[in-house]
């Protein structure tokens, strides 16, 4: 397969403009100070903090955030780590907001060769911005631009985490704007998503029954599995709406094929339904071994974590010789043995049982059973067969009377029937009819009345002999809803007659 430069190169400078952002923090990095004590300042480090200082303030409405506050955040996060006075605090203070936001007030910018326009170009990036001006003070405050607030995002894992699901909404906007080149391009992203997600399962798997040695470990891989399950149970459904979406638009690109543009843009979706096909198989095969992870390993891990307890456990060093070598007192001995003791148990008669309702019986008579005999399973069934199959033959009657014609399709048959018989559509046997004819079809009625005989497709068959010969069923596009409880996929019906018939 021949590898598009074009592809590769595109949107360089927007990638380029996202490493640009941590310029600053390496920029940082090359401050060479040292403290009272001769060490070296980490001013690295102190970015960062001073990024989470600034976003705290912004979550809590804090407009009043300087080098002041800044280097009073310092003073009291440094717990003997750095050996310095009010004033140097205060000048560290400084050197990292003149290194966000230089003192002059431009944008910080790299130069760099752009591979998609083959020409210099250069990127710009504003990490802190002025907010408020303390006139009486002669004090600037500031708050993080919007690039400060993107590099503090870049730093958690979030973005890995949830990388699958923000790719199958940028999927979903560009389909809605016929933009099929760029979702070819982000199914193949989220392929590699769904590899590096079953990367970390197994990875996952591996430290479960390595790691588990306590119950606080085991209590941190739960919440683990439990997070990456319902993600991946919220990216399933995900999948199958894309689908379902992809589905549509083929059906609808389909019928509008008129155009050499229009037969280009059908190609892509049948291309695209395939590849998010395979790349949503893939997603449910890592949901299972997900599932699998939480029920199966977790509890393996669980159980050998018991076990394990059970064989480190010595009864005659731990409480034998502990009870016996040790002077304990009467209550911390009875304490120590406590666990082990078994529960109380004892036989007793409530007085309440004289109140109990009694059964009064004539002893001196044969005393005769007053139940009534109860249906065996199979008569049961017999009779829910002989209900559903003549439910089954009463609709079909209503939808030959009210269709009036061999060939119809649901959404035909329920838009009449809220006009006509409304009733009948709240009823589950309606649907419960298409669905087992369509896994029947096609249904074959000649010289089959005697076989259909228990079935619960016998009274169907019974009223549409000897006209018709067989029914055939053939999905068709859109979902029917009948009511607010019952809905189901329209479907083409053909009754198709005899040649006496016809």
């Amino acid at each position: 397969m021949e590898i598009k430069i074009s592809s590769i190169v595109e949107n360089y400078k927007d990638r380029m403009q996202r490493l640009a952002l941590f310029d600053v923090l390496y920029s940082l990095q090359n401050k060479k100070q040292k403290d009272r004590k001769g060490h070296e300042i980490d001013y690295f480090n102190l970015g960062l903090l001073a990024l989470l200082f600034f976003f705290e303030n912004m979550l809590i409405r804090n407009k009043k955030a300087g080098i002041m506050e800044l280097a009073t955040f310092y003073k009291q996060i440094n717990t003997e780590e750095m050996d310095l006075l009010e004033d140097d605090y205060i000048k560290v203070a400084k050197i990292v907001i003149e290194t966000f936001r230089p003192p002059a007030g431009k944008r910080n910018i790299r130069t760099f060769y752009n591979w998609e326009s083959r020409q210099t170009d250069q990127v710009q990036h504003s990490i802190l911005k002025a907010n408020t001006y303390d006139i009486a003070s002669n004090t600037q405050y500031y708050v993080l631009d919007e690039d400060g607030l993107e590099l503090l995002f870049a730093t958690k894992e979030y973005y890995s985490e949830f990388q699958l699901s923000i790719n199958q909404l940028l999927l979903r906007k560009q389909l809605e704007k016929g933009e099929f080149a760029g979702a070819l391009r982000q199914i193949d992203e989220m392929r590699i998503d769904v590899d590096v997600l079953h990367q970390r399962m197994i990875k996952i798997k591996h430290e479960i029954h390595r790691n588990i040695i306590s119950d606080d470990t085991y209590d941190r891989y739960r919440t683990i599995v439990e997070d990456s399950n319902g993600r991946l149970h919220r990216e399933h459904e995900e999948f199958n709406e894309l689908l379902t979406f992809v589905r549509e638009m083929r059906s609808r690109l389909s019928y509008e094929r008129t155009s050499l543009k229009d037969q280009k843009s059908y190609e892509y979706i049948m291309k695209i339904d395939k590849e998010l096909q395979e790349v949503h198989h893939e997603h449910s095969k890592l949901l299972s071994e997900s599932i699998t992870l939480k029920t199966s390993a977790l509890q393996a891990a669980r159980e050998s974590l018991y076990y394990a307890g059970i064989n480190s456990f010595n009864f005659n060093q731990e409480i034998t010789s502990r009870f016996i070598s040790a002077p304990l007192p009467v209550e911390a001995a009875r304490t120590l043995i406590n666990p082990f003791l078994h529960l109380e148990q004892a036989s007793v008669w409530s007085p309440l049982t004289v109140f109990a309702q009694q059964r009064i019986e004539n002893r001196e008579r044969e005393q005769s059973s007053q139940e009534f005999l109860e249906l065996s399973n199979e008569e049961k069934q017999k009779i829910e067969i002989s209900t559903q199959s003549s439910n089954f033959a009463n609709i079909m009657k209503h939808i030959l009377e009210s269709c009036n014609q061999d060939i119809f399709d649901i959404k035909t048959v329920v838009e009449r029937f809220k006009k006509e018989k409304p009733k009948v559509l709240y009823h589950r046997s309606f649907y419960d009819l298409f669905i087992i004819l369509h896994q029947r079809s096609p249904v074959i009625i000649t010289g089959q009345v005697e076989k259909s005989k228990g079935t619960v497709l016998e009274g169907v068959i019974e009223f549409l002999h000897p006209l018709y010969k067989d029914i055939l069923i053939q999905e068709d596009v859109g979902i029917i809803k009948g009511t607010e409880r019952y809905s189901i996929q329209n479907m083409v019906i053909n009754l198709r007659r005899e040649p006496d018939g016809l």
